[in-house]
């Protein structure tokens, strides 16, 4: 019939725009979310996390369709470090339902992260090629990713372990930085299409992970209860995140035409925000959470201006 034909038509050329860092815009709303809940706008993170769970949930149906359509492709998109965007999305939203009081729906993001990160480190790895751009920073991210989570259920559930285990993915995301950094193209600051922003994003949420385990520190009273190593390494990484070279660039080189890669701008935005409450709570330091009060809503604005982007290039794609 007719109209199921075109259904199908439809349904294909969706499966067929799917890219394979489309967990960035999980990445980005979860973020914005759990910062804007780390600075009391509960009503508002909720809203954004509503998004964030749709996004994910889309995401979850859509992909095995998407493998069965065309497997081809799909085996070459795992292949590649933005697939695995769907584990930093999954440990993000996991985070902001941990934050919520839903600490099972936490660990399940955590053991599905676990799980996809091991499934795909190997062919990334394989594949990895160089020089690298802001995307095969992703690695970072998504590694650090699962030490956040597993620090935030480590403090919620006060389970010692579980930090100490912490702290092999911060380490390996700090080493997986070195890595990718050290072959860097800077082109990219010039002809990026957003993702150049991850290299201060993978900072950022590394700084996020160091401060989480900080906290769980003091609150678990391990590791020396958060002073001396821990503390420094949390306001040292927080220092080098603040990258102003990437609004440099962003002004020089403006970049207007929407892409699925600006959601990978939208991620160190409001990671910045997050991990800033994060350290300013856990090092007593006022002047970060101050910073991070007022970025926050910085944030949020460039989260509406990517999502509105989207949603009109989507309208215009369906007609």
């Amino acid at each position: 019939m007719p109209a199921v034909r075109a259904t199908a038509r439809g349904l294909d050329r969706v499966l067929d725009s799917i890219p394979p860092a489309a967990g960035a815009e999980v990445m980005g709303t979860g973020v914005v979310s759990i910062a804007l809940t780390l600075d009391g706008y509960e009503t508002l993170s909720r809203i954004l996390l509503v998004i964030a769970a749709v996004m994910w949930v889309t995401l979850a149906v859509l992909l095995p369709l998407r493998a069965r359509r065309d497997p081809e492709r799909f085996r070459a998109d795992i292949r590649t470090p933005p697939a695995l965007t769907s584990v930093a999305g999954t440990d993000v939203l996991g985070t902001r339902l941990a934050l919520l009081g839903w600490t099972w729906a936490g660990i399940a993001a955590l053991v599905i992260a676990v799980v996809i990160w091991a499934l795909l480190i190997g062919p990334v790895l394989r594949h990895w090629k160089t020089p690298t751009v802001g995307a095969s920073l992703i690695l970072t991210v998504s590694t650090e990713s699962l030490a956040v989570l597993a620090a935030t259920l480590a403090i919620v559930e006060r389970t010692d372990w579980l930090l100490v285990v912490a702290l092999v993915p911060f380490v390996l995301g700090l080493c997986f930085y070195v890595f990718v950094i050290s072959s860097f193209d800077l082109r990219q600051l010039v002809v990026g299409q957003g993702d150049h922003w991850i290299t201060g994003g993978a900072l950022a949420i590394s700084t996020l992970a160091a401060g989480k385990l900080l906290a769980g520190a003091k609150a678990l009273t391990i590791f020396g209860g958060g002073g001396g190593v821990l503390k420094d390494v949390a306001l040292g990484l927080w220092v080098l995140t603040m990258l102003p070279v990437l609004l440099v660039a962003e002004l020089v080189w403006p970049r207007f035409e929407y892409d699925v890669r600006r959601w990978s701008t939208v991620f160190p935005f409001g990671m910045y925000a997050a991990c800033s409450f994060v350290v300013g709570a856990a090092a007593n330091a006022g002047g970060i959470t101050s910073f991070a009060q007022v970025w926050i809503w910085i944030a949020l604005a460039v989260w509406a201006v990517v999502l509105a982007a989207m949603i009109h290039r989507g309208i215009r794609a369906v007609r």
